[in-house]
């Protein structure tokens, strides 16, 4: 079981995926942006950082930047839904995203990157 921080500010999308990684036994935590999810991050680190990269307030990208630059070995996937979401997922690895999603996704899809991320191993970007 890992700690899970959602960092998205749909409420519909992060109550998805907090359902879905609590089924597989995860423990959840979530924000609403970056600013929130960074705050939430150095209070309590997580084992594995989800982020929307499209949010108000602080997009994904800074969100990646701060986290890694507070922590290097941080473990984030991205996530994208936007339909310039193939180029903000490759500079979020650029950036230090070990996964990262196309919405919409299928749960499983999520659980892979999730175990993909904590198994250190980076693979292809997901598309759903």
């Amino acid at each position: 079981m890992a700690q899970i921080l959602i960092i998205d500010d749909d409420p519909a999308i992060r109550a998805t995926i907090e359902e879905i990684l609590r089924s597989a036994g995860h423990a959840v935590i979530s924000a609403v942006d970056g600013i929130e999810g960074v705050k939430t991050f150095r209070a309590n680190p997580a084992h594995v950082v989800i982020t929307d990269l499209y949010m108000p307030n602080q997009e994904g990208l800074e969100t990646i930047r701060e986290l890694r630059q507070g922590n290097p070995k941080a473990v984030i996937v991205a996530m994208c839904g936007k339909p310039t979401g193939d180029t903000m997922l490759s500079i979020a690895q650029k950036l230090g995203a070990v996964e990262v999603l196309q919405k919409p996704f299928v749960p499983q899809e999520l659980l892979d990157a999730v175990e993909q991320a904590l198994s250190g191993q980076s693979s292809e970007p997901r598309s759903g």
